[in-house]
């Protein structure tokens, strides 16, 4: 019997013991209290504790958390009612000031970000308040990390998730866009158009600028063709005068070694002329000896029909 209450005892103390020992994991703090008082923050490690003195009153998680808050009402400047939620991203860095400075942290940041989205949006029309989504956000941060300063909570970052504007101005807004985009689509077939008309019109000045450099280049070599032709018959002619003359002068030469008087070659001479004229010539110059000779012809042949 005594056995048996002695090992119950000793299981007891063994059991107690072990509860005394705390292993705390990463990203992860226990606040430990004695006799009801702070004692200390258990950081990651094994750890151990008085038993039925200290006790582990929370346990931290030190990871960043994501917090996300129904819509808000909020007003603009310009007196239009809208719902916004928002995205919170935070994290403990402070233990001790997590579970003492604030009883409920998720509501108090809840409640915080309301006011402190009202605030920033009442300064904002409609227009910026759509628009200016980085500018909302970054004030918003602002505000809340210092405010969250005394409970050990850092807020990393704010997001407006959704802006839902009333109903009557989501329908103004999309009659807005549709006519700035019929807006843009008449301005971009206005510029085609353009552009079509002005390629078109480059075209045919290109087209006139061709056809008359052909026209030209035509015209010119229809020119020298011209002129080439002309300058063949020039030569053939002299050619063909020279050759004439050729045939004259051999006649002539071959008189003289005949024995022919001078009288025959002055008389040979003249249809030399007479050749040479080929009957184009309207005035022909003829030297005095043989324009004598020729009287002396006339006179001859007067004298035999007499």
């Amino acid at each position: 019997m005594g056995f048996i209450i002695l090992a119950t005892i000793f299981v007891i103390i063994l059991l107690v013991l072990i509860s005394c020992v705390k292993i705390v994991p990463q990203a992860k703090a226990l606040v430990v209290e004695r006799l009801g008082a702070y004692q200390a923050t258990w950081s990651v490690g094994l750890h151990f504790k008085l038993p039925l003195i200290d006790r582990v009153a929370r346990r931290v998680d030190l990871k960043e958390q994501v917090v996300d808050f129904d819509p808000q009402p909020v007003i603009t400047k310009d007196n239009v009612t809208m719902r916004i939620d928002t995205v919170v991203f935070y994290q403990v860095t402070d233990p001790k000031l997590y579970c003492y400075g604030v009883a409920n942290p998720i509501m108090a940041i809840e409640n915080l970000t309301a006011t402190t989205l009202r605030n920033i949006i009442g300064e904002l029309e409609l227009d910026q308040t759509l628009t200016s989504r980085e500018t909302i956000n970054t004030k918003m941060r602002a505000s809340l990390d210092v405010a969250t300063d005394p409970w050990g909570i850092k807020v990393n970052r704010v997001e407006l998730k959704n802006i839902i504007p009333p109903a009557a101005i989501q329908d103004a807004m999309e009659k807005q866009m549709k006519a700035e985009r019929e807006r843009r689509e008449a301005i971009l077939r206005a510029e085609g158009e353009k552009k079509s008309t002005v390629l078109v019109a480059e075209g045919e000045k290109e087209s006139v600028i061709l056809k008359a450099e052909a026209e030209k280049q035509a015209a010119i070599l229809q020119a020298e063709a011209e002129k080439e032709k002309r300058i063949k018959e020039a030569e053939g002619e002299a050619e063909a005068i020279l050759k004439v003359q050729q045939a004259n002068a051999d006649g002539i030469r071959f008189l003289r070694e005949a024995g022919a008087d001078e009288a025959v070659l002055r008389i040979k001479s003249l249809e030399a002329f007479e050749k040479a004229a080929d009957g184009k010539a309207t005035k022909i110059i003829i030297p005095s000896e043989i324009q004598g000779l020729a009287g002396l012809v006339k006179s001859a042949k007067e004298i035999i029909s007499e």
